[in-house]
């Protein structure tokens, strides 16, 4: 430890806490790593993979029964035209948000604490975006139309509508689901050959082989990968401000009272990130516990999160009272009727309140440094925000297409069984591809981990 320490002293020599504890080796580092996948999965893991399989099937039934039925099986109704199955896509959609951001953000700012986080984060953003596909891919009705959506030459003689923010979703999401697989793969391809050496002769080591792309680690490979790393991380960056921008597009551009704001795409894009981050703890935190990664998930990477997650928060929360102050201050009374309703007097008080606990003051016992160095208090927040979240897009949506124009069109909308399958499904099929992702991959990034080590600096000398 205190060779560490006094390793990473910055310029003013004040001591850095050390990124990796106890003073642990590069042997150490890929044994505990690798150790996850070759070694047997301990019993909490099949808790979390065999539940999450079953409720999987439970999801592949609730999509075929709403093919073979029609989407009227959902709750929707007249003017309520989303429900859930909006609501939950933009929910997945903001929660893939932080594994570009750790990804691609922070290291092209060189934030070095990234290292022990970045690889699950990656993982969680594309199970997530396939979460948050299935959604829109049914709503269309005749899922098998779907592909209409894509800009090529059809039979019916129909073409997009290029003014549509609809149709550039599928363009954004496509592409940062396309863009993040590349960036997760390239990134993995210097542990896979790892794992490809330690393998047994047999099926497992030809698969990692053929992933590994040959990888030897020599000198010109490893400065090939640096630049392409680069290169991906600057693309990758303005997604991050792409995709949820244009999600937020959907509601904005409409005339709408309580969507028609300009405010919706950075309050989007923040509260996509402040979402993300509370995943991201929610699933690393256990994996911590599980699987012994406290020298390498340490309190300094648990503290630096919980930060962002209370500034994206405020961002949040100072976006809910200006959505509040400009119906007001505008004087548009159907603006002001709508966040009445929202926020006062309407059947969806219950849940804007909800929102606005969950997501701007729970979040604030990250001010207090103890509340950041309690596990348990970081879990009960993370989980306060995840449930926010759902709200937020909740009450974006349902509350307000509830009360039309015309009092005559006022409705109530209240999910179906249906809707509640899917909904529960697809955190099932989430939970079952980042078990399967632990079990088959490393979740922290090998060499990137060694590379914050002491012994990685070229003026390294074990007298220091």
């Amino acid at each position: 430890m205190s060779t560490q320490v006094s390793a990473e002293q910055d310029l003013r020599g004040v001591a850095r806490e050390p990124l990796v504890l106890s003073g642990r080796d590069y042997k150490w580092i890929t044994n505990r790593i690798c150790g996850v996948v070759e070694n047997g999965q301990p019993p909490i893991w099949w808790l979390v993979a065999i539940p999450g399989a079953l409720l999987s099937l439970v999801l592949l039934f609730t999509l075929v029964y709403l093919v073979a039925t029609g989407v009227g099986v959902w709750g929707l109704n007249q003017p309520i035209a989303w429900g859930w199955d909006i609501t939950n896509f933009v929910f997945w959609i903001g929660i893939g948000h932080a594994g570009t951001l750790i990804s691609a953000i922070l290291f092209l700012t060189r934030q070095k604490w990234r290292t022990s986080v970045n690889r699950a984060a990656e993982a969680m953003t594309l199970f997530a975006v396939v979460c948050a596909g299935i959604y829109p891919g049914f709503h269309v009705g005749r899922f098998w139309m779907v592909w209409f959506l894509a800009p090529v030459p059809n039979a019916n003689a129909i073409w997009q509508n290029f003014k549509s923010p609809l149709l550039w979703d599928v363009f954004a999401v496509s592409t940062y689901f396309t863009v993040s697989v590349i960036f997760w793969y390239i990134g993995l391809i210097p542990d896979l050959a790892t794992l490809r050496d330690r393998c047994k002769p047999g099926l497992k080591k030809a698969l990692y082989g053929i992933f590994a792309l040959g990888w030897r680690g020599g000198n010109r490979q490893w400065r090939h990968y640096e630049m392409g790393y680069l290169l991906l991380a600057a693309l990758s960056t303005p997604l991050v401000l792409s995709v949820h921008s244009v999600v937020s597009f959907d509601f904005a551009t409409s005339v709408v009272p309580g969507w028609h704001t300009t405010i919706f795409p950075p309050y989007f894009v923040a509260g996509a990130i402040f979402g993300g981050f509370a995943m991201v703890l929610t699933l690393m935190i256990p994996c911590r516990a599980i699987y012994g990664l406290h020298d390498m998930l340490t309190p300094k990477h648990i503290d630096n999160m919980t930060k962002i997650i209370v500034l994206t928060g405020t961002i949040v929360g100072y976006a809910y009272l200006m959505e509040l102050f400009i119906a007001f201050y505008g004087g548009n009374p159907f603006e002001v009727d709508a966040f009445h309703m929202r926020t006062v007097s309407g059947p969806y008080v219950w849940s804007y309140w909800t929102m606005m606990f969950c997501n701007v003051i729970a979040p604030q016992a990250f001010w207090i440094p103890w509340c950041r160095k309690n596990l348990v208090v970081v879990m009960c927040v993370c989980m306060c925000v995840n449930t926010g979240m759902w709200y937020e897009r909740f009450v974006i949506i349902a509350t307000t297409l509830a009360r039309d124009f015309l009092p005559g069109q006022w409705g109530y909308y209240e999910p179906t069984w249906v809707e509640i399958a899917m909904f529960v499904g697809s955190h099932g099929l989430f939970l079952f591809l980042f078990a399967m992702f632990i079990r088959f991959l490393p979740m922290i990034a090998i060499s990137e981990v060694k590379g914050v080590l002491p012994q990685s600096d070229p003026h390294y000398h074990p007298a220091h």
